[in-house]
């Protein structure tokens, strides 16, 4: 390797000349083309002398016309030494040549010896890890079959150093060297020492006495580097972030008031190791104003001035604030625009008095026309058909403009999701100056949903889940969904259809068809233990027709058949339900039905997007009514209400609540039956009640073994070993007010949304459940209470009384099961006279284990959660975790600690 390319400084004679361009060779026998033909100045210097021969030695890939046709020296021509010295320069400067030097001066026998520059091979670099290859490709000059030049190198070692230093690599160094080849080739290889990130160090401010240091640094987007932000990338120098957090400072010195605020100076020194930056700002505070009189002039006369100074936030005698001012702008444009004034010009105008430290503000609206719509454009629609655009804009051509219509039709288009976020409608001027053309340019996004998952798991076993979702089918607007979900405990089909504008109409139509296998489930030690099973077919018919702009009435009917049913082996004797085994609140559950319903749903909407709202509230109330056929009656009814609201930089305040409760229109079904079935009651938990399982909250009844321990025996506390059986509700509420927290530029192009928040609710309203058995107990001479365990006899189909018989005899056709209907004796045949005088012992079931049964839960007193969730556009999907902590919880609730859904989209 020859390195230090620069430091050659016996590769050229005298220095370059400019502006001849570089001719790159393809080709070992590439012919150059030549420049222009080089006029020669006239000669007056007697001493001058002429060209007798001319010729080019050296010359490999170049021909020696083109060597020529880069001087001004012919066959004739007269010459002196500072010709041939600029013959020389206009050769180097061509950057063909790393050397080029002329003979025969004395004679006029001219030769042309040249040293041409070598083809580059390859282009290699070595050392860059933080900066990769194709990056840097795409930034230098020297490329493979190109002709090196020194110049080129020292350019593009400046390149690479610059990209370096765009990263925050002020340290980074690069060494080029050069690698010769036969036939004149070189491979050029830059040798990377990156270096470290240059941190900011310190951050000075000099002149702030109103502020500490603190409290400005806490404004800038750079931050000093200490340990406790290593993950952050603020603390590394930019120098355009310099800029920014200069007019970061005085943004927050006009917010409070002083206005005549200035940074005189902002210095970014280089520590001596080239580690670090110390970044200095020296500051000018001025006095602190207040606003003085406030005054809108308005040139158009639909507006009162006095209304609007009145509407606006400042008021005299406030303290100065610029942020005001802007908003006050935008609330006067929104004002002129609502009347139908698009191209409104609102500009303050201040009037300082620094005797008073004042700053009163006139707000001049300038003349103009009211506007009409000309045209809408909408472009860059491929899949979705315009007339799906369209009818969610809300204002026509021909109408007078409107700028609520129009941030409404964003909205509304929004909320479609099938287009990127943040859509605008951009307004253009039409062909007069009283016409608008509204630009709607889509750019479309995916609209499908797949939620695919496979596993296994201790508790559901083997799991499979598909979920298909097309939100713009056929690009017409329809929705279109398909899902399947198998496990050992879960397995269900669904298909939907709905078609938001019927005949084009503003009516929506929509089908569900559902078969669902449900197996309701309890715990027995540490495995998950199945319950009831229900299984459930049937179909929804929805529609709906909207109000008004913000009010929209929803009608469906839906019919399904249920059949509940519990494991015979498991919960049965003698072919009937045992509550001792099931619960009584199991075998009450057991049965098939028909459940014939119809219901409504009224609801305002102002939501700026129904995907991810910003700004608007939404309140919904729905009832349904069962009976209408079939063997279920009852009616439910449902309010749910949300708001949301842009509080400023970013964060996003959210507060929702729901509330439902279930009435019976059925008759009394006996003591300690609720009227309304476990099936149809509200449950509550995860994923809308973060901090708590699966059905964790609400009524319950758990059986609890006992344990002896030094001949006493207690209940066990292990929550593991208790068999814990969710009831439902009749009744619920839940709210939970949310804090979106915003990111910087680099966490929202992840899709990262995290957010805190707080819940509570609670269910609770159902009839107490009697008690399953009675247990008998024994007093030992201690007082000490033993639960014994529950016997019971053993009883044919029939209901008779069962004994165990003990003969041997070969007729004896009983001896085969041991069981006989003989208290006494035996019989030949089963349930027949009895022979003998044996006397058999009396039949009994196995004996249920002693075990406590305890109710919980029935309260209406609030369960509270606490927790920080985090929304993420994940290469997997759409991804939700949530780490909540339950601070409020009542006996017998469920909590967990940890909680995450993912899928995808198409």
């Amino acid at each position: 390797m020859i390195a230090g390319l620069a430091g050659h400084a016996d590769a050229q004679r005298g220095p370059r000349g400019g502006g001849r361009p570089r001719a790159a060779v393809t080709g070992p026998a590439q012919n150059l083309p030549a420049p222009a033909p080089r006029q020669a100045a006239p000669i007056t210097d007697p001493n001058a002398l002429t060209i007798k021969t001319l010729r080019v030695e050296g010359s490999q890939r170049i021909e020696p016309e083109t060597v020529l046709s880069y001087t001004t020296l012919r066959v004739g021509n007269r010459y002196t030494n500072e010709v041939l010295d600029q013959a020389i320069k206009d050769l180097l400067a061509s950057d063909l040549f790393a050397d080029a030097q002329i003979e025969g001066a004395q004679t006029g026998e001219i030769v042309i010896r040249i040293r041409e520059n070598p083809i580059i091979n390859r282009v290699i670099f070595e050392g860059n890890k933080r900066l990769k290859q194709d990056k840097i490709d795409k930034e230098i000059k020297l490329k493979p079959r190109q002709i090196f030049t020194r110049t080129a190198v020292r350019q593009d070692v400046a390149r690479i150093v610059e990209l370096y230093r765009r990263q925050g690599r002020f340290g980074a160094v690069v060494e080029p060297k050069m690698v010769s080849l036969d036939q004149n080739r070189v491979d050029v290889v830059f040798e990377v020492t990156e270096g470290p990130k240059s941190k900011v160090r310190q951050i000075n401010i000099i002149g702030n006495t109103v502020f500490s240091d603190d409290k400005l640094r806490e404004q800038m987007a750079t931050k000093q580097a200490r340990a406790f932000r290593l993950l952050s990338s603020n603390t590394t120098y930019d120098q355009d972030r310099l800029a920014y957090d200069q007019q970061k400072l005085r943004q927050y010195y006009l917010t409070n008031g002083y206005a005549d605020f200035r940074v005189t100076s902002a210095v970014a020194e280089l520590t001596p190791d080239k580690r670090d930056f110390i970044i200095t700002y020296v500051v000018e505070e001025g006095p602190r104003y207040k606003f003085g009189d406030i005054t809108v002039d308005s040139e158009i006369r639909d507006f009162d001035n006095a209304k609007l100074a009145a509407s606006l936030p400042e008021k005299k005698g406030d303290w100065y604030n610029a942020k005001q001012v802007e908003d006050s702008v935008d609330q006067l444009s929104e004002a002129a625009g609502l009347f139908g004034y698009a191209f409104t010009d609102v500009s303050p105008d201040f009037q300082p008095d620094r005797e008073n430290l004042t700053m009163s503000v006139n707000f001049h609206i300038a003349e103009a026309k009211r506007t009409y719509v000309e045209r809408i454009d909408i472009t860059g629609n491929t899949q979705t058909q315009d007339k799906v655009i369209r009818r969610e804009i809300r204002l026509a051509e021909g109408d007078a403009f409107n700028s609520f219509q129009v941030k409404r039709s964003q909205d509304r288009i929004n909320s479609l999701g099938y287009f990127q976020d943040k859509f605008e409608i951009k307004q253009t001027p039409g062909s007069a100056p009283d016409r608008i053309v509204l630009e709607a340019n889509m750019e479309e996004k995916s609209t499908g949903e797949l939620q695919l998952s496979a596993g296994y798991s201790s508790l559901e076993r083997f799991i499979i889940q598909a979920n298909v979702t097309q939100n713009n089918f056929r690009g017409k607007g329809q929705t279109a969904r398909f899902g399947v979900n198998y496990s050992s405990y879960s397995k269900s089909v669904e298909l939907g259809f709905t078609e938001p504008y019927l005949f084009d109409k503003n009516i929506a139509l929509g089908v569900d068809l559902f078969r669902r296998d449900y197996n309701s489930f309890n715990y027995i030690g540490s495995n998950r233990n199945t319950t009831y099973q229900q299984v459930s077919t049937g179909f929804q018919i929805r529609t709906g027709v909207p109000l008004t702009e913000y009010w929209t009435l929803a009608g469906r009917y839906g019919f399904s058949y249920d059949k509940v049913s519990l494991d015979e082996g498991s919960f049965y004797t003698n072919g009937v339900c045992d509550p001792l085994k099931a619960g009584r609140y199991l075998c009450e559950a057991i049965g098939n039905r028909i459940t014939s319903s119809v219901g409504y749903t009224i609801a305002y909407d102002s939501l700026n997007s129904r995907l991810r709202p910003t700004a608007g509230q939404r309140l919904a109330f729905s009832q349904d009514f069962a009976g209408l056929g079939g063997d279920v009656k009852y009616i439910r009814t449902r309010l749910e209400a949300s708001k949301f609201h842009n509080v400023g930089s970013g964060f996003i305040f959210s507060l929702v609540g729901e509330g439902g409760y279930i009435r019976s229109l059925e008759k009394d079904r006996g003591p300690g039956v609720d009227r309304i079935r476990i099936t149809d009651r509200f449950y509550l938990g995860e994923p809308q009640f973060r901090g708590f399982d699966i059905r964790g909250v609400g009524p319950r009844v758990q059986r609890i073994p006992f344990t002896v321990a030094n001949g006493v025996q207690t209940p066990v506390t292990d929550r593991d070993q208790i068999v814990d059986d969710a009831l439902g509700g009749n009744a619920y509420y839940l709210t939970r007010a949310e804090l979106e927290i915003p990111l910087g530029a680099g966490a929202r192009e992840l899709g990262l949304r995290p957010s805190i928040y707080i819940q509570a609710g609670s269910l609770f309203s159902i009839t107490r459940p009697l008690p399953t058995a009675n247990f008998p107990t024994t007093t030992d001479a201690n007082g000490n209470v033993t639960v014994l365990p529950l016997t019971s006899l053993l009883t044919d189909t029939q209901g008779r009384q069962l004994y165990i018989n003990n003969s041997t005899q070969t007729g004896d056709t009983a001896a085969v099961s041991r069981y006989t209907t003989c208290a006494i004796g035996f019989s030949a045949t089963y349930g027949g006279a009895c022979a003998g005088g044996e006397t058999n012992a009396i039949a009994q079931n196995s004996p249920i284990p002693a075990f406590k049964e305890v109710y919980y839960g029935s309260t209406a007193k609030p369960r509270v959660s606490v927790g920080v969730g985090v929304n993420w556009n994940s290469p997997f999907g759409p991804l939700r975790i949530d780490v909540a902590k339950a601070l409020l919880s009542q006996p017998g609730d469920d909590k967990k600690l940890i909680t995450f859904n993912v899928g995808t989209q198409f």
